[in-house]
């Protein structure tokens, strides 16, 4: 009997390891397979995690090169703005002096109106064009037909005009002579140089006899090509016989400011 149980315990112990050894192959094909599987997970939340850093860091790349061009737009528009309000002050500046020459301008108007508020509108006429004061002085005041010798009258006037001059300093002052269109016969050459021999006739007066500063005078003829009136009548050809003294003040501040602007 003990030879037979021996053999039936050692056949069953047999089956009992075969058992045992079958459930451990398969817990370790299973552990195998979980850490392959896993092992794999691992990979690909490492790739990810990689892929991640790297979105992260292009991101922060972005981010800092969009807060540079930030930073640049800013730095830009800080002096863009520096830039218009310097624009915006001297256009204040240039206003002002565009107010204060056109203030200057008509108060020498009024100046020269009022020295010659005794003389007739037919013999003489005060207004401003182009920013500039124009003292209209006709033939018949002035000058004998065809001469350019001032008479008595005329030097009246321009006396008058020569105290407002010298009372304002800071006024450029042209002298311009027209004449109508009919062809000059005796004594000059052309109306060219009757134009001319009357405005420097008038300049010689408030120079040497009235003590206007030369510097500040300009003188010039037009003959007849600048009229006011029709040529094809006597009263229109009498009004374009005329020596007008032009009065302009001193801008070089003005011009000075105008050349900045440009400039910048």
């Amino acid at each position: 009997m003990k030879p037979f149980f021996t053999s039936l315990c050692t056949a069953g112990i047999g089956l009992l390891l075969l058992g045992t050894g079958c459930v451990s192959k398969k817990k370790f094909e299973e552990s195998q397979s979980a850490l392959a599987n896993a092992r794999k997970r691992n990979s690909e939340l490492s790739d990810d995690l990689s892929n991640a850093r790297g979105r992260l860091q292009l991101m922060e790349e972005a981010n800092a090169s969009a807060a540079d061009q930030l930073d640049e737009k800013d730095r830009l528009l800080s002096k863009n703005e520096q830039e218009l309000a310097a624009q915006q002050e001297r256009l204040k500046q240039l206003q002002s002096l565009i107010d204060q020459q056109k203030a200057q301008t008509e108060a020498l108007r009024k100046k020269m109106a009022d020295a010659l508020g005794n003389f007739s509108s037919d013999q003489l006429s005060v207004f401003t064009k182009n920013g500039k004061v124009y003292v209209s002085l006709s033939e018949k005041l002035l000058f004998p037909s065809g001469s350019a010798v001032v008479n008595a009258e005329g030097k009246e006037a321009l006396e008058r005009v020569a105290q407002a001059l010298n009372e304002n300093r800071d006024i450029n002052v042209n002298i311009e002579g027209h004449t109508d269109s009919i062809p000059i016969k005796i004594r000059f050459e052309d109306n060219w140089a009757l134009s001319v021999a009357r405005s420097t006739a008038i300049v010689r007066l408030l120079t040497a006899v009235y003590a206007v500063d030369p510097s500040r005078i300009t003188a010039s003829g037009r003959s007849q090509y600048e009229p006011v009136d029709d040529n094809g009548t006597p009263e229109g050809r009498a009004r374009n016989r005329r020596t007008e003294i032009i009065l302009a003040p001193k801008l070089d501040q003005l011009m000075q400011l105008i050349e900045e602007t440009q400039t910048r």
